[in-house]
């Protein structure tokens, strides 16, 4: 399946994505200020791919493109009761695709397939304080800033605060989610089969 927004679609990865999504997560020149973590986990891709294609109940990985690939987007389950969990996403874009309005357009994209296909109510984004770029597309996608998070990361020798984000489905109904309801007409979501 792909799910797309004018030009802008999200696929599930092919294993030729397999390098695109090592060298956002391993070459610190490719990963960028915010992304970069050390190296760590260098076969967990290839691994995942193996077991379920990189898509599976507790999460998954679509990549983005428009005429190429434009980087990735990934969510993952975060349990917050016995009864309840949301989906935690996040998004790596290549160095050529940053700062041309593609992380908004693919935060909504992610948003609306994880509201559609799963029953979850609340999807949440964590972001460094410092990363105002990826604080802006959160917003302009509609996610709502709930707050600070005091030392929470670790990130080039020192400890850095987060901001999360979340969206709520009933965001949706109510009016809110910025770029997400905006032209969210299921007849404007293009959606295709993908071999």
């Amino acid at each position: 399946m792909i799910v797309g927004m004018g030009d802008v679609r999200l696929r599930p990865a092919r294993e030729e994505d397999l390098e695109v999504l090592e060298a956002l997560t391993q070459d610190p020149e490719v990963a960028g200020e915010f992304s970069w973590f050390g190296w760590y986990g260098m076969l967990r891709f290839r691994e995942k791919w193996a077991e379920d294609r990189l898509l599976g109940p507790d999460g998954g990985v679509l990549m983005a493109e428009e005429e190429s690939v434009l980087g990735f987007v990934n969510w993952r389950r975060r349990d917050l009761t016995p009864a309840v969990y949301c989906w935690v996403m996040g998004i790596a874009l290549l160095p050529e695709a940053r700062g041309r309005g593609f992380g908004t357009t693919v935060h909504v994209l992610l948003a609306r397939y994880l509201f559609a296909h799963t029953t979850v109510h609340r999807i949440v984004a964590d972001t460094e304080v410092e990363n105002v770029a990826e604080q802006r597309a959160l917003e302009k996608a509609g996610f709502t800033r709930e707050g600070v998070m005091r030392g929470c990361g670790w990130r080039d020798g020192s400890y850095r605060d987060g901001v999360t984000y979340s969206l709520l489905r009933t965001d949706l109904l109510a009016g809110g989610g910025g770029d997400l309801v905006a032209g969210a007409d299921v007849a404007q979501a293009r959606v295709q089969d993908h071999l």
